[in-house]
């Protein structure tokens, strides 16, 4: 199971095409709320249900955690306590971990990022506390996979797949939705 975690201020783009693209695969996700209600709104104003409130997770069936970038969404996952030290967690078990856009910030002020390299929304450089700052669409540095923006959110979901079932599931879904 894969948990993609939805603050209010989420950029929709790379939550649902993270969702959309790892249902193709056949991989489990559930969309997790961390605010006090399932429904959330995106940084646009698209009201997304997510299938679970944060309490209800089951982390330790978990197999990997994303987290959408996004503002204010980024800044409410980062307020986030529980998440936070679930984060934390996982990090110190190795599974793995994904962010996309500004939500590597969350990793970096977590104390996640350290020794790994990252890449994040340009221009929060600074954000990636403890990381070698990368400029790659997405990047892989361990159990951490991180991602710039929008514009990246195929490339990123396509990644997920290749970590979790294979570059070969990776390049047939890619082949499917006529992305080269």
């Amino acid at each position: 199971m894969v948990y993609v975690f939805l603050a209010n201020g989420f950029e929709e783009i790379e939550a649902l095409t993270v969702v959309d693209l790892l249902r193709r695969a056949d991989i489990q996700v559930k969309t997790v709320s961390v605010m006090e209600d399932r429904l959330v709104y995106g940084s646009r104003g698209v009201g997304v249900e997510a299938d679970i409130l944060y309490r209800e997770g089951d982390y330790q069936r978990c197999a990997m955690l994303v987290l959408p970038g996004g503002m204010p969404g980024t800044t409410n996952l980062c307020n986030h306590r529980e998440l936070n030290e679930e984060l934390k967690a996982f990090d110190e078990s190795g599974k793995p971990i994904a962010a996309i856009c500004a939500a590597p910030m969350v990793l970096g002020r977590a104390g996640i990022l350290r020794g790994h390299r990252a890449t994040i929304y340009r221009g929060m450089e600074e954000e990636l506390l403890g990381a070698q700052p990368s400029a790659e669409k997405v990047v892989v540095s361990g159990n951490i996979i991180t991602s710039m923006g929008p514009g990246t959110a195929m490339d990123f979901a396509l990644k997920l797949i290749e970590y979790l079932k294979g570059q070969q599931k990776a390049e047939e879904i890619a082949a499917e939705l006529l992305y080269e």
